[in-house]
């Protein structure tokens, strides 16, 4: 009866949902961060590239 009593209070617990739930936002944040600065370093390559091809640096 001790384990059922042990199983329980372990899946009662809610103390690491918290810590779940933020490491989760901060993964998320992560991954627009990359994919956000991929993109302006795509755009920004191909602006250069533009310019580099057109003259105008020369």
């Amino acid at each position: 009866m001790k384990t059922v009593q042990k199983i329980l209070r372990v899946l009662a617990d809610r103390s690491g949902a918290t810590a779940i739930e933020y490491a989760l936002i901060a993964g998320i944040i992560c991954i627009a961060i990359v994919g956000g600065a991929s993109t302006i370093g795509t755009q920004t390559n191909d602006s250069f590239n533009e310019l580099k091809t057109s003259g105008f640096g020369a």
